[in-house]
């Protein structure tokens, strides 16, 4: 069964917005102040090559229609790219890839929506550079925004820019570096801020990045 996605829901077309980002990259190296610099070298060395879960409060703002939408629950995320988001409340489901496939799973439909993950997240990102630290460097112009003792934020700013992504501003925790907050917005002025706590680093059994739709359930294949 084939199926080209439009909004079903808000949750998925948030997710996507927020997902991974894998364009082409581009080599041209940024000269950084020394400070941005440090922060940057910071994240990279707390988030390199590492698995962490962390709780998430999400709050998506569509600009034209003056409407913000709230939803909360549990993510996961492994180097390269692996992740897993549970979506807790009313709209109850799952996100997961396993870097290669995506599954968008709806137990209260029974239904599970099948894609490969690449097609949808090359549209545009803000979360790549959680399952993949390196990205930060390779596919953003980096920005300060301010600084303060215990906090700074800095805008990314991707270098080959899509409607669906524009920036991301993130904040950083001092001295931990830790990333708590994330907010990407389009080009339309959307955005998707993303809060995490309980961020906790540690191994996991990597098979909840994989997904065997369970008996009966309907198969949408996301063209």
């Amino acid at each position: 069964m084939k199926y080209r996605p439009r909004i079903i829901c808000p949750w998925p077309r948030l997710f996507f917005i927020f997902m991974i980002l894998t364009i082409v990259p581009c080599n041209a190296a940024q000269s950084l102040d020394d400070e941005t610099a440090k922060i940057i070298s910071g994240i990279e060395a707390k988030y390199a090559n590492k698995s962490f879960s962390a709780d998430f409060e999400q709050a998506s703002r569509l600009t034209a229609l003056d409407v913000t939408e709230t939803a909360k629950g549990k993510a996961w995320f492994s180097h390269p790219g692996k992740m897993k988001w549970t979506y807790q409340g009313s709209d109850n489901h799952e996100i997961i890839t396993n870097g290669k496939k995506l599954w968008i799973y709806r137990p209260e439909d029974n239904q599970v929506m099948i894609g490969d993950a690449d097609p949808f997240f090359q549209s545009g990102s803000g979360g790549a550079f959680l399952a993949d630290i390196h990205k930060i460097r390779e596919e953003f112009t980096i920005e300060p925004v301010k600084s303060g003792e215990n906090t700074s934020q800095l805008e990314l700013i991707p270098k080959k820019k899509t409607p669906e992504l524009a920036k991301i501003r993130i904040t950083v925790d001092l001295p931990g570096y830790k990333i708590p907050i994330v907010e990407t917005e389009n080009i339309y002025g959307d955005t998707t801020k993303f809060i995490f706590t309980n961020i906790r680093f540690g191994t996991f059994d990597e098979q909840i990045f994989e997904f065997t739709p369970p008996p009966g359930a309907e198969l949408i294949e996301i063209d």
